[in-house]
């Protein structure tokens, strides 16, 4: 689709969402956000026609791009059949992604209860854990985001969760693996595994296994950083839980459905947590949806006991309908191989290329279409390219990287000192090396900055 240029139309928009829009994790007068006038494919435009590449992919959950039509239709179709319905009644748009999901997820993750978005799936997730065991404490790590509700921002390992932090949420917070960074003073991935176990059992051991009801864990970090963890960590993570009757969860919100190039996660590493939270990709965003998909255990302890929770539009037939279709086309068109093949033979490849040539990059980590740049001053000591939560002048070196790249058409993932890869599941080969070229050129802003 070719943009047409319409900055009066753009103007309207824009002083729209300036009176009346309240944006998150903002301060109101401080943003200018760009109004967007459409989106097709890896691409969106705003109303001058100028086109942006999205190596977001939104908030990383457009996994099949925007506007794909055969999702668009099944919406349409949903719509004109059966728009709602309360979430007590079986319908056949929820029954059926209930279906599609559970045969892909990892073991006896058979039953799915809906949610809306991520975070409710978290907050559930961690109530169902809580009942099951009788115990009150979940252990979250650092270096982690889990959502922006009640309980879910208080497992977030990040700044958003300090002005949210009510101190008395039963969440202990521990240090998962993450050898750049290593807090266990580890030089191998081995060290860093077997380091960060025993530092897991050792908190474990401290908090008192007979109060933890869960620990919570994003199987790849998202927001974070990306750090895939080192082969072993989450089998044995699987075994501490095991051992002391703590119930395992792993987040997929953001790494699942096709991200890293397997449906889910955990299927790189052969693990099968007692919970598993989804939602973004699961419909590529289209109509808001989440869950969170139970084992035999669990689901059992609420066969003749209610489960204290719901929301009144669990399993929306717009949402569920969405879902069906996405997970049709991304078996039909081939993308969650298409995002392991992009991954290893283009993304993989040219980041590491741009990591050789640009001094800013001082490690580049990832899988399928799930990438992170790591900016650093100074490659030897790792000196991240701007302080932790950085802001204003301290965080300028991102702001006038992030800047280029968006001028040459390129819309980048940036937090804090990293700029993440992680466009549509079905980025084609073409989009990404365009992408690259332009990340290329970005870093060159980012190196003057280096030392």
């Amino acid at each position: 689709m070719t943009p047409q240029p319409n900055p009066q139309a753009g103007a309207a928009v824009k002083a729209a969402d300036r009176a009346h829009v309240f944006h998150s994790w903002s301060a109101q007068e401080l943003i200018d956000p760009l109004a967007v006038a459409g989106a097709e494919g890896s691409y969106f435009w705003d109303y001058d026609g100028k086109r942006y590449l999205d190596f977001t992919s939104g908030l990383v959950f457009t996994n099949i791009g925007y506007q794909h039509p055969k999702v668009v239709a099944a919406i349409q179709e949903q719509a004109a059949t059966l728009s709602t319905f309360a979430p007590a009644f079986a319908v056949e748009a929820r029954s059926e992604a209930a279906r599609l999901i559970a045969e892909r997820t990892p073991g006896d993750l058979d039953k799915i209860f809906f949610t809306n978005g991520g975070a409710e799936a978290v907050e559930n997730a961690t109530r169902m854990a809580r009942l099951h065991t009788g115990r009150p404490k979940i252990l979250s790590a650092y270096r982690s985001y889990h959502g922006a509700t009640s309980t879910a921002i208080n497992l977030t390992g990040d700044p958003r969760r300090w002005p949210n932090d009510i101190g008395a949420a039963g969440v202990v917070h521990f240090w998962a693996p993450f050898l750049y960074r290593s807090p266990f003073h580890a030089e191998t991935e081995q060290q860093e595994c077997e380091r960060a176990l025993q530092h897991l059992e050792d908190t474990i051991a401290f908090e008192g296994p007979a109060t933890i009801a869960a620990v919570i864990l994003e199987t790849i970090p998202g927001t974070a950083g990306i750090m895939t963890p080192p082969p072993g960590y989450l089998t044995g993570v699987r075994e501490i839980c095991d051992r002391y009757g703590i119930v395992f969860v792993l987040d997929e919100v953001m790494a699942g459905f096709g991200r890293t190039g397997k449906w889910f996660a955990a299927d790189h590493y052969e693990v099968t947590p007692d919970l598993m939270t989804f939602a973004k990709g699961v419909n590529s965003g289209y109509v808001p949806l989440g869950g969170v998909a139970i084992s035999a255990a669990i689901a059992e302890t609420f066969a003749r006991r209610p489960y204290p929770g719901g929301l009144t539009y669990s399993g929306h037939p717009l949402a569920c309908a969405a879902a069906v279709a996405t997970i049709n086309v991304m078996e039909e068109e081939g993308i969650v191989e298409q995002a392991a093949r992009i991954g290893e033979t283009v993304l993989g490849p040219g980041l590491r290329e741009l990591a050789e040539r640009h001094p800013s990059v001082g490690e580049v980590r990832g899988t399928g279409v799930f990438w992170a740049l790591e900016l650093v001053k100074d490659r030897e000591t790792r000196e991240p390219l701007v302080p932790y939560n950085a802001a204003g002048t301290d965080n300028a070196p991102m702001a006038a990287f992030g800047a280029t790249a968006k001028a040459h058409g390129l819309w980048p993932f940036i937090n804090m000192n990293r700029t993440h890869v992680v466009p549509p599941c079905n980025v084609t080969e073409a989009e990404a090396k365009e992408g690259l070229a332009v990340l290329d050129t970005a870093l060159s802003i980012a190196d003057e900055h280096t030392v």
